[in-house]
């Protein structure tokens, strides 16, 4: 611990934002880092707990408390303090695949079990991490470094996601001759289609898809598995197949009108919004038009305030957000305390930059749609909304959501965006390997495991745990690759 008193004599400072009038004008990453030196202070602000639970990543009160990547975070915040950024990215990468992903889009579990939010603000340890693998990449510090030894055994990843990338880098370093098939023109998968630039440059990965190249991992594009690519030909070429792909089975909205043009999957909106800005700068016109159009998002979470940011950037004339649920409370509750992970209101980027530009919080809470109205051509026109309350099952004792009677009325949209999550892995897929599902449709395995009832056939990720954070889906990506390899070899040292 460089600076026992750093926390008691330095304030959090985090990356400069640029204002959300400014960054709405454009796709491109909106925080600013901190010069070294200023960063430098905040490591200092770390207090090197007797107990570290910003790197436990246990389950507290039904939710992770830490980072599920066990980063320690503790050891490079002291080595970012005394100015050793080449020995934190060794301790940082140690634990961690991808650091330069996680430090832009993970929600910072690590911050919210900070000892130091008992009293003060936590560590910025957030923006300690990129500052360190930024450096990192400046530096040279992160170059190829290829196995000097191969097994000789072969394994094949489906899915480029943060999980099949993540157990793919791992395999690979282990001496495996491993290569990833992505459905999609472009390898990335979640990363690459699913988060919109401002949260993550795609440069980003293409930096870290040219090492894992180098270090000689083999890509495939446009390889769907299940369609254009047969399981067979995987389970016969390759010694272990890993499934990763991801939680791709949106959730619907079935009500009345559904049918109408204008209502698209959150998922299907910011693919075409990235796909279009990568391969023309929106030239190509093959975007989903919001220009001028009233917007209405289903759904709170990541995908439905990345839905809101992107239709700000491309136009919209309002964007209104609805919740089902009631708004948290802004502080802590006495039935919420550290290190359990916070359940309060959040106001993510995409809400703030509504507020700056419509002059209102988007969110509407409890409230859904009950009614798709459309004109004589099957437009979408408007929407009709009722408001929920909770009522609580005498049978089950679970609360559910449940429309009030008289509370209907009928809003304008052009445009309804269905960011209302997603069930599981996709049925082609799971049929064409014959994998055993569990009643939330994702891959069954063993508990802590991840070898399906098929032979060599493993799953991790999303399609394995359901809809999770990208840092999940690295720790499962990493922890499936060290099963794998004990299945290959017969001890891992993974």
């Amino acid at each position: 611990m460089g600076k026992p008193t750093g926390f008691l004599e330095y304030q959090r400072e985090n990356s400069y934002e640029i204002p959300p009038r400014e960054r709405v004008k454009n796709f491109q990453e909106f925080y600013i880092p901190l010069p070294k030196e200023k960063q430098r202070l905040q490591g200092a602000r770390c207090m090197a707990c007797g107990v570290p639970f910003c790197q436990a990543g246990k389950m507290i009160g039904g939710m992770a408390s830490g980072c599920p990547l066990n980063n320690l975070v503790p050891e490079w915040n002291d080595l970012v303090y005394r100015g050793s950024w080449e020995e934190a990215y060794l301790r940082l990468a140690k634990t961690n695949c991808f650091p330069e992903f996680t430090s832009r889009v993970c929600p910072a579990l690590c911050e919210a079990a900070c000892t130091c939010n008992l009293d003060s603000q936590p560590v910025a340890t957030k923006a300690n991490e990129r500052a360190i693998i930024e450096n990192a990449f400046e530096q040279g510090f992160v170059r190829p470094n290829p196995p000097k030894v191969r097994t000789g055994k072969k394994v094949a990843v489906v899915g480029s996601g943060p999980s099949g990338l993540a157990a793919a880098m791992q395999l690979n370093k282990r001496g495996h001759l491993v290569t990833v098939y992505e459905r999609n023109d472009r390898v990335g998968g979640l990363l690459r289609y699913g988060i919109p630039n401002m949260k993550l440059d795609k440069k980003v990965i293409d930096r870290r898809l040219e090492l894992m190249e180098a270090e000689g991992i083999t890509f495939v594009t446009k390889a769907d598995i299940g369609e254009n690519v047969k399981a067979e030909q995987l389970l016969e070429e390759y010694d272990a197949v890993l499934l990763a792909c991801g939680a791709s089975n949106p959730r619907d909205i079935q009500a009345p009108g559904r049918d109408a043009k204008g209502i698209y999957f959150a998922v299907d909106f910011l693919k075409a919004t990235t796909k279009s800005l990568l391969d023309s700068n929106f030239q190509d016109k093959k975007g989903i038009s919001v220009k001028g159009k009233h917007v209405i998002v289903i759904g709170g979470g990541d995908t439905g305030n990345d839905c809101v940011g992107t239709s700000i950037r491309l136009g919209a004339a309002s964007v209104t957000q609805l919740e089902m649920m009631p708004k948290l409370p802004d502080t802590r509750g006495e039935n919420n305390p550290w290190p359990q992970w916070p359940r309060i209101c959040k106001t993510d980027y995409g809400q703030q930059e509504a507020i700056a530009v419509f002059g209102a919080d988007p969110r509407i809470y409890t409230t859904t749609v009950t009614e798709f109205i459309k004109n004589k051509k099957g437009e979408l026109t408007k929407v009709k909304l009722v408001k929920l309350e909770s009522q609580k099952e005498e049978k089950t004792g679970r609360t559910r959501m449940v429309p009030v009677e008289g509370t209907e009325k009928v809003v304008r949209a052009d445009l309804v965006l269905i960011a209302a999550g997603f069930l599981g892995a996709q049925k082609y897929v799971t049929d064409a390997f014959k994998v055993e599902l569990t009643p939330r449709t994702c891959v069954a395995t063993q508990p802590g495991r991840y070898a399906t009832n098929i032979p060599k056939v493993f799953a991790a990720g999303d399609m394995h745990r359901g809809q999770s954070l990208v840092v999940w889906a690295i720790r499962e990506g990493r922890e499936a690759a060290r099963e794998i390899d004990e299945y290959l070899m017969g001890y891992t040292n993974l």
